[in-house]
């Protein structure tokens, strides 16, 4: 016969001893314990060393040396300006003649810039930042042994910051795989390997700081923030997890002079792995596109279109022909989600569709008229024209007068119907239709959103603008239903975007007044 255990026959008479509540108690804490334990199970523990990861992979990791062609306007040399019969004034004709500075027929210089690459495949191909090889007329590819190869560019992408290049070598290379960006936790333990001021294969490590850091680098900001030290030259090498796994390229860094405080931005492997993909296959990227120009919705916007919570991307524009127009899609619309992905907040949609594979029929939920709705887009492919910024508009220099303008102190602006004269003094287009911002006043709502005579009112809470009188009219109904702000779409220098501003209580005046 099996002997019972000690402990058993003891758990039981503690248990008859203890009170309900008591026990209750007991299992919880037992509960959060075992919690505890599989959350720090999960946790990768500090290492005691960096260095077997950093011997395996630093033969991955190569230096980018580029060589640039500067002809004699390019080098800045320009003459002082000194007194009359300067005794300076010869010497530094003299050194500048000697250099090149005042002679366009001088011998062109040369520049040399650093950068740092990973190889990720062992037939040569090697992955850097654009910015790295930028204007370069050669490219060398250093590896750590100290061999160099002439590189050729298979393919380059500005916005997302990436280049791909290609060597050929006698031998296979060691290549560094992609990890999975997306697994990367702040406070994640980090190694990055490069080419900081020329000294190569430097090793430094840190954490991850943050995520999802928008710098306004380009339309697809989504960075990893690191505080493993990056500085120049750092720019397109690796940034590690511990499993040696690439989960970042190092690109930027946040200081105020110009060398590493703890403040550095990488690239996600997640986003960089289907862009280098296509510079691969097609030697540019292929995006996806969706025809709309869209800006943040902040708490008045959301307020003005009775949206509960401050969350997703409002179109402000859509493109005559694209994807969103054919698909119903509509200037004020709120997009919340794509293709089954959240959008939280506005710069996530622009890298949704870009990842999105073209011709792909997807659901749009959207926000519309007080009310959530369903469309289906069938996903189009981006190209340079679609992509360009919209051309800014040049004040004329000797501008004509016109006739008289209605004034809405409510919103600190005074407005005027569209005539000859004020499309030629603004260069206003014959197409655009609403009436036109001629005075704004300097402290007043229209002033805090950056509205300048010019600028365009096209529609005030979606519903079009027909004349001056209709403007203030819709402007002063919303005032008396006890409305807090009213959302605009302006045509302006920068596009069309919507302005949602404040309604204020003016006293002693009217709106509408002459």
């Amino acid at each position: 016969m099996i002997p019972r255990s000690p402990v058993r026959p003891q758990a039981r008479a503690v248990s008859r001893t203890l009170s309900q509540p008591m026990q209750w108690l007991l299992a919880g804490l037992v509960g959060l314990t075992v919690m505890a334990m599989a959350m720090t199970a999960r946790a990768a523990p500090a290492p005691d060393s960096f260095a077997d990861l950093a011997e395996r992979l630093l033969p991955s990791v190569v230096n980018i040396s580029t060589t640039q062609t500067l002809k004699n306007a390019d080098r800045g040399l320009d003459m002082p300006q000194f007194p009359p019969g300067s005794p300076f004034e010869d010497f530094f004709k003299n050194f500048m003649d000697k250099h090149g500075g005042n002679n366009p027929d001088a011998a062109p210089r040369r520049a040399t810039a650093l950068g740092s690459g990973f190889i990720i495949d062992p037939n040569g191909l090697v992955v850097t930042n654009n910015h790295v090889i930028a204007d370069a007329d050669e490219i060398t590819v250093i590896l750590q042994d100290g061999q160099a190869y002439k590189a050729d560019i298979v393919g380059r992408d500005a916005k997302a910051d990436l280049a791909l290049l290609k060597i050929t070598t006698p031998n296979k290379l060691p290549a560094i795989s992609f990890g999975n960006s997306d697994e990367m936790r702040v406070g994640d333990w980090v190694i990055a390997i490069g080419n900081p001021f020329g000294m190569a294969g430097t090793v430094t490590a840190g954490i991850i700081s943050a995520r999802g850091r928008d710098i306004n680098a380009g339309p697809y900001d989504d960075f990893l923030q690191t505080d493993a030290a990056i500085n120049k030259g750092n720019s397109g090498g690796p940034l590690i997890n511990l499993k040696g796994e690439v989960i970042g390229i190092n690109t930027a860094i946040l200081g105020p002079t110009g060398g590493s405080v703890g403040i550095g931005f990488s690239i996600p492997a997640n986003l960089a792995k289907p862009v280098i993909t296509d510079l691969q296959k097609y030697g540019k990227p292929r995006r996806g596109w969706l025809g709309v120009k869209i800006q943040s919705v902040t708490d008045e916007i959301a307020e003005s279109l009775g949206l509960k919570d401050q969350r997703g991307a409002l179109i402000a524009d859509v493109s005559a022909g694209g994807p969103a127009a054919k698909a119903g899609l509509k200037k004020g619309d709120v997009i919340s989600k794509f293709d089954g992905k959240d959008v939280t907040e506005m710069h996530r949609l622009p890298r949704i569709v870009a990842e999105t594979p073209i011709n792909k029929d997807v659901e749009v939920l959207l926000w519309r008229d007080g009310k959530q709705m369903t469309l289906h887009a069938v996903v189009g492919e981006l190209n340079d024209a679609e992509d360009a910024e919209p051309a800014k508009a040049n004040e004329k220099p000797s501008p004509k007068t016109d006739g008289g303008q209605t004034n809405v102190a409510s919103l600190g602006l005074s407005v005027s119907q569209l005539s000859p004269a004020l499309r030629e003094k603004f260069d206003i287009g014959a197409d655009v239709k609403g009436v036109v911002v001629t005075d704004v006043k300097q402290s007043g709502p229209a002033a805090e959103k950056g509205m300048r005579p010019g600028d365009v009112i096209v529609e005030v809470s979606q519903e079009a603008i027909k004349s001056p009188a209709d403007f203030a009219g819709k402007i002063d109904a919303a005032r008396k239903s006890g409305r807090k702000s009213v959302l605009l779409l302006v045509q302006s220098e920068a596009g069309v975007h919507f302005v949602p501003l404040k309604i204020e209580t003016p006293t002693g005046k009217k709106d509408g007044g002459q």
